[in-house]
């Protein structure tokens, strides 16, 4: 597995998940803003769809599915690796100096779960009463659960040149960032085949950058969303990292609207086959500008970039790059539809295959405008994954596609 990515829609080899577990119980209705939720799911309903949607791919595909808590609980056999992350996941409470305490009375399996779901005060009492946690009140976390974390998508993007670590911009976001850089960084499934392109060594606290915002164009061409959750500053290091590596040519940068609507650039388009796009209507005429980065000179081995504003449309811009380019609205154009269904993610279903992907079956009109286009749609439950205000492709991370 050469963790590269040549396309969207290639056929699926290899994919990561994380199953929603604990870290969803969290979720009430006085913290769900804070952690990012809009709503309160029901935990056992969301886990049988989500397993219903594994099965699916593996029953459809083939395609290797590893869970993000197995490949974790592994690399933290590492006594090392667990202190680190540990350690990390204390600072914000203040309190690192339980970390030992910790380490000594959990098993690997719990700390997982810590790392994950969090820890109350009143839970830590309850498996080291000693433990010196100050003033703290019995139900406040020391280290708060991170309930986004089943949408994969978002820690990191890979592309044809390598690997891109995000730096997310919510900070209670950043942990699940860390945990997937630790993991494909160590696990000896991973580790032999990572070239990170972002962050930059040495930058302690890079510019934020968001998987989903990541979408590969075609062999040579790369689009990475401006948006509420990506700096301009890390797209231009990646598009430095990327351009240098040389898989690539071609980086663009898609200014988005500060809106909820368009939080990342695949809430505007995915690619479902090497002619086909699917989009929610006016989100291409919303784009405020797009610009181009290539290759300068590299000189010493150090690369010097240009950027470029278009005076192109970002409808223009695909056109090009995508030859005999189809492109298809959500709920086929109807506004009613298409504004309800996108609020479920319409646009954001996943190829695992040319014209091949999955979807959810709430979104009704989409997937009839989908299969008039010739595209097979296989449909999942989605009553409680999608209170999360993410799609099919927000919830998987391919590893591995059939090259193109």
């Amino acid at each position: 597995m050469n963790l590269r990515l040549n396309s969207e829609f290639g056929t699926l080899k290899a994919v990561l998940m994380h199953r929603p577990g604990k870290e969803i119980d969290r979720l009430t209705p006085y913290n769900k803003e804070f952690l990012l939720f809009e709503d309160v799911p029901y935990l056992e309903a969301m886990q049988k769809e989500h397993d219903f949607f594994t099965d699916l791919i593996k029953q459809t595909t083939g395609a290797t599915v590893f869970r993000l808590r197995e490949l974790l609980m592994q690399v933290l056999g590492d006594r090392t690796i667990l202190e680190s992350l540990m350690k990390a996941a204390l600072v914000r409470s203040g309190q690192t100096h339980l970390c030992e305490y910790i380490l000594d009375r959990l098993s690997t399996a719990e700390c997982t779960t810590v790392l994950t779901a969090g820890i109350k005060v009143h839970e830590l009492k309850r498996k080291i009463p000693n433990a010196p946690t100050g003033e703290l009140m019995d139900y406040a976390f020391i280290i708060p659960p991170s309930p986004n974390l089943y949408f994969q998508r978002d820690p990191m993007a890979i592309t044809p040149g390598g690997i891109i670590f995000s730096s997310m911009n919510k900070e209670g976001r950043q942990r699940e960032a860390d945990l997937l850089r630790t993991i494909f960084e160590n696990h000896p499934e991973f580790k032999d085949n990572v070239n990170r392109l972002y962050p930059i060594n040495g930058h302690d606290n890079p510019p934020s950058i968001e998987g989903g915002d990541v979408i590969v164009l075609s062999k040579k061409a790369v689009a990475i969303g401006n948006s509420e959750r990506t700096n301009e500053k890390a797209i231009y290091h990646v598009a430095k990292a990327l351009l240098a590596e040389g898989s690539v040519e071609r980086v663009y940068e898609v200014h988005l609207p500060q809106k909820r609507q368009y939080m990342h650039l695949d809430t505007v388009f995915t690619i479902l086959d090497e002619n086909l796009v699917l989009t929610y209507p006016d989100a291409l005429n919303s784009v405020l500008q797009t610009s181009l980065y290539t290759l300068k000179d590299i000189q010493d081995g150090k690369a010097t970039i240009k950027r470029q504003v278009l005076k192109e449309s970002l409808l223009t811009i695909l056109e090009r790059e995508i030859p005999h380019l189809e492109i298809l609205s959500t709920a086929d154009g109807n506004p009613d539809y298409a504004m309800r269904e996108q609020w479920f993610d319409g646009a954001n279903v996943f190829a695992i295959g040319p014209r091949r992907v999955i979807s959810y079956n709430r979104n009704i009109h989409t997937n009839r405008a989908l299969r008039n286009m010739g595209v097979e749609v296989l449909e999942i439950p989605s009553s409680e994954l999608s209170r999360g205000l993410g799609g099919p492709r927000c919830m998987t991370m391919p590893l591995s596609r059939a090259k193109l």
